[in-house]
Parts: C-alpha cells; sequence; structure tokens
C-alpha cells in the first residue's frame, strides 16, 4: 500500500509553505503541467512538510506546488514529513531561499531554468553544502574522539 495513502493528509495554504529549494527545472515541470488536471485538486500527490524553527517548509514537492500555484491554487494536499532526513541541511536551504527572497512557491515564478542550468544552479550547490557537512560532522567526530582518548 502507498505510504501516503497511510499517512494523514490535509489541506494547507501554498503561502504558508517555506520553500526549500531555489529553482524549478522547466522540463519536470513540463512534465508535471501536461498530467495536471486542475479540475481535479485531489489528484495532487500530496507533498511532504516538516517543521523546522518557526517555518513549515516543503520537504520535497517544489515543482507540484509551483504547478498548483500556476493554475491559480491557493491550498495544496500536504503531509507531515516523519522520515528522519539530513535537516541540517534543509536548515542551510531555507537560509538560502530567504536569503534570496524566496518565502513563498509563488518566489519561484522567475527561477524556473534549465534542466542543466537546474544542475549547475542547483544540484552542484546543494552536492558542495553536503560536502561542506560531511568535512564539519568527520571534523567533530575527529575531535569528539580526540577528547574521549586523553
Amino acid at each position: 500500500m502507498n505510504v501516503i495513502l497511510m499517512t494523514r493528509t490535509f489541506m494547507m495554504r501554498l503561502d504558508g509553505i517555506q520553500p526549500s529549494q531555489l529553482y524549478i527545472s522547466y522540463e519536470k515541470l513540463s512534465e508535471i503541467m501536461k498530467t495536471f488536471d486542475s479540475a481535479r485538486p485531489e489528484s495532487i500527490e500530496p507533498i511532504p512538510i516538516k517543521k523546522l524553527g518557526n517555518d513549515i517548509v516543503f520537504v520535497d514537492g517544489h515543482t507540484r506546488a509551483f504547478a498548483t500555484f500556476l493554475h491559480g491554487f491557493s491550498k495544496i494536499p500536504v503531509y507531515w514529513e516523519t522520515e528522519e532526513l539530513d535537516w541540517d541541511a534543509y536548515k542551510i536551504c531555507v537560509k538560502w531561499c530567504k536569503e534570496e527572497g524566496i518565502r513563498t512557491i509563488a518566489d519561484l515564478k522567475n527561477r524556473v531554468v534549465s534542466q542543466k542550468d537546474y544542475e549547475i544552479l542547483w544540484y552542484a550547490r546543494c552536492e558542495e553544502m553536503q560536502r561542506g557537512l560531511e568535512k564539519r560532522k568527520h571534523h567533530t567526530d575527529t575531535n569528539s574522539q580526540n577528547k574521549d582518548s586523553n
């Protein structure tokens, strides 16, 4: 059975959810728009959200959320993410979004880019951030081990 069907979904205002992504892939958006049924909002696959600090953030599904925005929806089906993900990375991504004025899904309207640009502008930036987090974690683990051995 689909895990999402077993999870409690509810409707939430799009403008109440903080994006955690700076760009939308045009190609991915085009594919979603081909199958989007604006007459059946319940057909939208629910999008995972998480409370981080004072914000409720998109964990995934930015392109689907953006498609609903383009179709004039003000609410979207969501569910609370329960998986343990790399929340440090999400906090950094949310910080980037806020620094660039991205506070709602509508703020991504001028950030729809080709897949190639998406990979350069977003994937590469996230990979670099992940390397930095790994270095910091490794450094913290090493320092902790050194203190334990003293």
